[in-house]
């Protein structure tokens, strides 16, 4: 574990301190993942400063439409997934982690394609706050589970029988959302936490239609944490 400062101390919001930090670790002429959520957006805010500043060259590819539309605002070369065999670098958040380095992600929607491009990278970092640091994975946020709409019912009661709660996640037009790969998700709650996680991401797949789950088991190997005070802790797996 160490702690490591921003550049700049006027920063305090800790979202904004742990993406600009991570963004840090990438080198001219790395292949980099960008993830996807509000903490990762200044990642990005701080890699096309470092282009502009520095003269770093990079590619990237995103696993969102949301986050590929930001990378082209503000500059940032794209490329496809199968122009790539391996991903030097992905940056990308997290609903919460535990001290295993085990993630939930899935919030905003777009966790297939984070855990494409985590699967296919040498390094992870993962940018978040503090508070979504936790003991036990599903205590404090639902596990989303992608799933291609024919068999969201199928999906639904194996997740019941694991010992979830689920719910269809709804978009802003109170119709089911739609994902980035025209699926649907599922959010399942665990009363007591996901005691398994390991036990619950085989049993998921084995369910036919169940796309993937947000579950990220093995892929992270470290945490930036953001903090009020401006500093960022970072813990190494």
């Amino acid at each position: 574990m160490s702690t490591q400062s921003p550049n700049e101390s006027t920063l305090q919001n800790p979202k904004e301190v742990a993406g600009r930090a991570a963004a840090q670790l990438v080198k001219s002429g790395m292949t980099v993942g960008l993830g996807t959520g509000s903490t990762v957006y200044f990642t990005l805010v701080a890699l096309a400063e470092r282009m502009r500043d520095e003269g770093l060259e990079l590619r990237c590819i995103p696993t969102s439409v949301d986050t590929e539309v930001k990378a082209r605002e503000m500059g940032i070369p794209l490329v496809g997934l199968h122009e790539v065999d391996r991903i030097d670098l992905t940056i990308d958040g997290a609903d919460e982690a535990d001290h295993g380095f085990r993630l939930t992600k899935g919030g905003g929607g777009a966790l297939l394609r984070e855990k494409v491009v985590a699967f296919m990278s040498a390094r992870m970092a993962v940018v978040m706050t503090p508070n979504k640091l936790v003991e036990r994975l599903g205590k404090t946020f639902a596990l989303p589970v992608e799933v291609v709409p024919f068999a969201a019912s199928l999906v639904e009661r194996r997740l019941i029988e694991l010992g979830a709660e689920v719910q269809l996640r709804m978009g802003a037009s109170d119709e089911a959302y739609v994902t980035d790969n025209s699926n649907h998700i599922l959010d399942a709650t665990f009363a007591q936490g996901i005691e398994d996680p390991i036990a619950i991401e085989k049993a998921l797949a084995e369910v036919p239609g169940m796309v993937e789950s947000g579950l990220f088991i093995g892929l992270a190997t470290e945490i930036y944490m953001g903090k009020p005070d401006g500093t960022c802790e970072i813990l190494t797996r």
